[in-house]
């Protein structure tokens, strides 16, 4: 099984990712938004765990209704430097009140991890080159959230 950070710890991802036209094997899945709407029926008859891969150009409201069917909703990162996923996660969390699993995938590197989590991701499938292990560190690097995020609603100085 693949590592996943979750909840800052290594796992083994029990989720098996499926593309749009590939056979779906048993267990958790991850689909495609493209075959969830499309097979939507389907998939929930299977009576076993679902997600959703989305682009994160996806429109948060667009997820909205499907939201209490997916344990998890995975946001691509397309590259390093495409910053849309954050406002998707983050709207899901805040607008959507979505408790389920948001994971980022694609362009997720090490450096990204502590901002990522700010908004609301809680999974995070690094890309091939990253060291999972060292990036556990990127979750402590920072002692003080000014801000409020979806990980602190409140920011610093109403917490003192």
């Amino acid at each position: 099984m693949p590592e996943l950070i979750k909840n800052g710890r290594l796992i083994a991802d029990r989720f098996i990712s499926v593309d749009a036209d590939a056979p779906l094997p048993d267990g958790p899945l991850i689909v495609p938004l493209a075959r969830w709407q499309a097979q939507r029926e389907a998939l929930l008859a299977r009576g076993q765990a679902l997600g959703v891969q989305v682009a994160n150009t996806t429109a948060a409201a667009e997820l909205a209704a499907d939201l209490p069917h997916l344990a998890v909703v995975a946001i691509e990162f397309p590259k390093f430097a495409d910053g849309r996923g954050y406002t998707l996660a983050r709207l899901l969390r805040e607008r959507f009140a979505y408790t389920g699993e948001i994971r980022a995938v694609g362009a997720v590197l090490r450096d990204q991890l502590f901002f990522m989590a700010r908004v609301g991701f809680d999974a995070f499938a690094l890309r091939e080159d990253q060291d999972a292990e060292a990036a556990l560190q990127a979750f402590s690097e920072f002692s003080v959230r000014y801000q409020p995020a979806a990980d602190e609603p409140l920011p610093l100085y109403r917490r003192r």
